[in-house]
């Protein structure tokens, strides 16, 4: 498996687990927004005992997309596509946004209060 590859499966599970973490509190409010309510939405806090194990697998897997991303240049070889500067751009923000959505999903709980 190639060096870019596993950086980007890297990225991407981070990504995914920064949204599951998140499914738990933001999905309510979201969904609170739309005007949706009702005693059923008590309900869809089926995933929240999960949160924690969302949240660590995010933490890990963005350690390992870290690695692979923010390494040096001088890593790659010439004609790889970690050694092309626009890729290497795109996977930094992409790397940011990740970095936020896992921000935000483990300091949801503690600012919900704020908006009910």
């Amino acid at each position: 498996m190639s060096e870019t590859t596993r950086g980007r499966g890297a990225l991407f599970v981070g990504g995914l687990a920064a949204i599951l973490a998140s499914t738990c509190c933001l999905g309510l409010l979201v969904l609170l927004m739309l005007g949706i309510s009702g005693a059923w939405i008590a309900n869809l806090t089926a995933l929240e005992p999960y949160r924690p194990i969302f949240i660590g697998a995010a933490a890990v897997a963005l350690f390992f997309a870290y690695r692979h991303i923010f390494r040096p240049a001088v890593a790659c070889q010439p004609g790889e596509v970690c050694a092309v500067p626009s890729v290497r751009t795109t996977y930094k923000a992409l790397f940011g946004l990740v970095v936020v959505l896992l921000f935000i999903a483990v300091s949801y709980p503690f600012l919900a209060p704020f908006f009910y």
